[in-house]
């Protein structure tokens, strides 16, 4: 994909997310579904789409550390070492979020917040200037998708718009690692 059509197709995910929608889109692990963390209505859409229980809290991508210091209160700064020595994108589970709609967040108030280093997803995070949502693309408890193909029509029927970046991409991906950040070591939830 050339550079104008990489903007172009980032920029139209940009809008639907400041238009409360939702969005199919490539993540630095699988393709999730993804909206505007800080709006409960979108979540809502979300929550309505997979088909899943209203209880489960959701992943959120952010941009930077300064993210999740503005999403996240008093977090052991220990953990940004740690994040850089680990190979597999990685989620955090934090401890009170700031910020952020009820509805993405544990019943505790804790959040699950990775640092996302694709390169689309980057683009969108910096333009949209607010976290977004990333559960995988599809039904609740059904298999994770592992690339585009394997994607259901009825979740890309039912979002507000499809990514074109890495549709074509066949690679095999997997969710990302899962980790409570506790007396400053991690607890290990998914590797």
């Amino acid at each position: 994909m050339n550079e104008d059509l990489f903007i172009n197709d980032a920029e139209k995910a940009v809008k639907v997310l400041q238009e409360g929608g939702i969005i199919l889109y490539p993540t630095d692990t699988i393709w999730g579904i993804g909206c505007d963390a800080t709006n409960a209505e979108a979540i809502e859409k979300i929550i309505a789409l997979k088909q899943r229980p209203q209880h489960k809290s959701f992943v959120v991508l952010v941009a930077s550390e300064k993210d999740i210091l503005q999403y996240t209160a008093s977090p052991d700064l220990a953990v940004f070492d740690y994040l850089q020595t680990v190979k597999k994108p990685t989620t955090v589970i934090y401890e009170h979020a700031l910020g952020l709609a009820e509805n993405v967040c544990g019943n505790d108030g804790s959040i699950a917040i990775r640092i996302c280093n694709d390169e689309f997803c980057r683009y969108i995070l910096k333009r949209f200037r607010k976290p977004i949502v990333s559960t995988s693309a599809n039904i609740s408890g059904e298999p994770s998708p592992a690339n585009f193909s394997a994607i259901s029509n009825l979740i890309k029927q039912g979002v507000d718009y499809i990514v074109q970046y890495k549709q074509q991409n066949n690679n095999i991906n997997a969710p990302s690692s899962i980790i409570r950040w506790h007396k400053g070591k991690p607890e290990i939830l998914r590797s």
